[in-house]
């Protein structure tokens, strides 16, 4: 007796399309997910390696830090220092970050220690400290380095080792 075998085949695209077997729907299965797995590790690669970090490693402490922040800027206020802060090139490679610190009746102050660094705004891991150096009676002035762009400014006044002026400002370095 004659055997009798029927197969059941699909063609895609009409007629003369290809034969869909269970090899391609495996072929194509196996892909399809081969491409997703590689554009997660990809993009979870560029997600780990370009996030610098959360600002402060217990918000608690932040929220108890404020009262004292707070008071330190009142504090500040009452002072009524006068700080003006620039950038500027003069000619040089790197742009010069200066500040000018005058009191109430814009007189220059006097022993006062700078320190500060420049905070990039999206990565923390960029900041640069700087080094200040006193060129006169409450100015002082600090290189850049090779810092382009937007940076802030985080500055820090003291006097007698007891800090008396913080402030925060956006630069601008080309």
């Amino acid at each position: 007796m004659a055997e009798i075998r029927a197969t059941m085949t699909t063609r895609c695209g009409g007629a003369e399309g290809r034969e869909v077997t269970g090899r391609t729907v495996f072929v194509c299965l196996v892909t399809f997910f081969a491409i997703i797995t590689a554009v997660n590790a990809v993009m979870m690669t560029a997600a780990i390696t370009t996030f610098g970090g959360v600002e402060t490693a217990s918000s608690y402490q932040a929220g108890l830090a404020f009262a004292r922040q707070n008071a330190a800027v009142l504090e500040q206020d009452r002072l009524g220092w006068q700080v003006v802060v620039g950038a500027r090139s003069d000619g040089a490679v790197t742009p010069v970050i200066e500040i000018i610190a005058r009191d109430r009746a814009n007189e220059p102050l006097f022993g006062l220690q700078a320190s500060g660094r420049l905070a990039h705004p999206m990565d923390k891991r960029a900041d640069r400290v700087l080094a200040w150096r006193e060129t006169g009676t409450g100015v002082f002035r600090a290189d850049s380095g090779r810092a382009v762009g937007q940076w802030d400014l985080v500055i820090e006044l003291s006097q007698d080792g007891v800090l008396k002026f913080r402030s925060r400002n956006r630069l601008t370095l080309r």
